[in-house]
């Protein structure tokens, strides 16, 4: 009961909060709009590269939004004076992964109706595994801001932590270059990043006309890091910012 009563109060504040609903709808669809023009004459790889885009911009968003939302909690004193009540800390984060999930699950339905049946991407799974996993690859993101904004005093500080938690997944996850074509130990630091699952499921799902163990397996992979991380926010979380 109190995880869903906090997943509701956060879904009231997010509602009022127009500007960021605008950029949980608005920004993927823009960009994929910009890469389908960018690639009009490229079909294919249109579709190769839009269908990663389609996790991996959740995954940054959420990020973003996330830890700065998180923080403003802390640093207003509301988090102190909720933690004051029979909240519990699992309660608040866990609330926060059902809150944005569920912004997750419109902004993943909106983005794929646009690639799917307006910018003619072309897949040969189900466009409904597309936006499952896009929208795992969103709770990942949220889990890891509430992770990020632990360690963060400003909403400047927690911005910082993007390129360091984000942009290292983005470039080993083998969008730019195949994993079995980089060096080693790059592959091995590669293993351990959970967006490589992530985006080796939307292969999977680019590729084949039905899910794959393979693909499942990846699904898993993401989810058990988004437990992870959720765990290890509620034991870094502080009530104040110093």
């Amino acid at each position: 009961m109190i995880l869903l009563h906090t997943t509701g109060r956060i879904l009231r504040q997010l509602r009022h909060d127009r500007r960021t609903i605008g950029l949980l709808v608005a920004v993927p669809t823009l960009l994929l709009t910009l890469l389908y023009f960018m690639f009009d004459d490229q079909p294919q790889v249109f579709d190769r590269i839009a269908l990663i885009m389609l996790g991996v911009f959740p995954f940054v968003i959420m990020f973003l939004v996330t830890s700065i939302a998180m923080l403003r909690e802390r640093t207003t004193g509301t988090l102190e004076r909720l933690l004051t009540t029979p909240l519990r800390k699992t309660d608040l984060l866990f609330g926060y992964g059902l809150a944005f999930g569920l912004a997750a699950a419109v902004q993943a339905t909106v983005a794929s109706a646009l690639a799917y049946w307006l910018l003619d991407l072309d897949t040969a799974g189900n466009p409904a595994l597309v936006i499952g996993i896009a929208i795992t690859n969103a709770v990942l993101g949220v889990a890891l801001g509430l992770l990020a904004s632990a360690f963060a005093k400003t909403e400047f500080q927690a911005v910082q932590f993007m390129p360091v938690i984000a942009l290292p997944q983005l470039l080993l996850c083998g969008l730019f270059v195949p994993r079995d074509e980089m060096a080693t130990w790059l592959q091995r630091i590669s293993d351990v990043l959970p967006l490589t699952y992530a985006v080796e499921a939307l292969q999977e799902v680019g590729a084949n006309a039905s899910a794959t163990g393979t693909m499942w397996r990846d699904v898993a992979i993401v989810a058990g890091a988004i437990i992870l991380a959720l765990v290890a926010a509620a034991a870094t979380l502080r009530r104040r910012t110093p």
